[in-house]
């Protein structure tokens, strides 16, 4: 019976998030880029429905699935952008990024400046998760990184924080729009989860540039548009509306829900 229940919640969940990027890249994409549209009202309220569906059904604890090393069948898929060509990337990249530097900022107490040694001299997290995207597509995969959890505690999180938003250095976008910084965002509950991770390595090595070098997050209760790539910044904050189009995150602005949880 709670077999059942559990299948039967995962697919009201992700339904509703299903049906919502349904509408955003069919014909209905028009209707629902419009902020004071119908469309994007109706939008809106079933993706706060299924945030709080979520949050009482889900304890903020529990784990996400993870696998043994012989379920890995090949490399960590790649998707989104795979080679940034942002001026400030290439440059960092170049030398192996030695000179990048992760910025926590926002609603702490002590703002940190964290290399990329630092980061990997903290205690550390190895999982091996599956990355569902979006497309419909899954990959297994082994990611070793910094707990986002550890890295709040030592920039000593205010009281009045509620998300933490994740600036990233690469640009996306293009067409009838200029390209934008990606952006993603997550609230405090996810971002204290024991999985969720600042990965710096993956499947045994050094995290590829098409998976996000230097940095990523892994956000294993979500989809894989949350897990923000090329990570630069975090900054806490209580809210969202300054950030891009005040959705939180780049998909998010262009039709898609702001909590993808599965």
């Amino acid at each position: 019976m709670m077999d059942a229940f559990k299948i039967s919640r995962r697919r009201f969940l992700t339904g509703s998030a299903v049906t919502a990027a349904g509408l955003s890249l069919t014909g209905c994409f028009d209707a629902a880029g419009d902020p004071k549209g119908s469309v994007r009202g109706v939008l809106e309220t079933a993706n706060s429905l299924t945030y709080r569906v979520q949050r009482l059904l889900l304890s903020s604890d529990s784990l996400a699935k993870e696998f043994s090393e012989s379920e890995i069948r090949q490399d960590a898929r790649a998707n989104g952008t795979v080679d940034p060509q942002d001026a400030d990337y290439r440059r960092l990249a170049a030398n192996g990024f030695a000179d990048w530097r992760l910025a926590v900022t926002g609603l702490v107490e002590q703002p940190l400046s964290l290399s990329l040694a630092e980061l990997r001299a903290m205690p550390s997290r190895t999982q091996i998760t599956r990355h569902d995207c979006v497309e419909g597509w899954s990959c297994i995969a082994k990611w070793t990184g910094v707990p986002l959890a550890f890295v709040l505690d030592q920039a000593r999180v205010r009281s009045n924080a509620r998300f933490a938003v994740f600036t990233c250095m690469d640009s996306y976008g293009g067409g009838f729009t200029a390209p934008v910084k990606y952006y993603e965002s997550i609230d405090l509950v996810d971002a204290r989860h024991a999985q969720t991770i600042l990965a710096h390595g993956c499947n045994g090595e050094t995290l590829a540039v098409a998976n996000g070098a230097p940095l990523r997050v892994r956000v294993e209760r979500q989809l894989g548009y949350k897990m923000a790539k090329y990570i630069a910044g975090i900054e806490l904050t209580d809210s969202l509306d300054r950030f891009g189009g005040g959705k939180g995150g780049y998909w998010e602005d262009n039709g898609y829900d702001w909590f993808a949880g599965i």
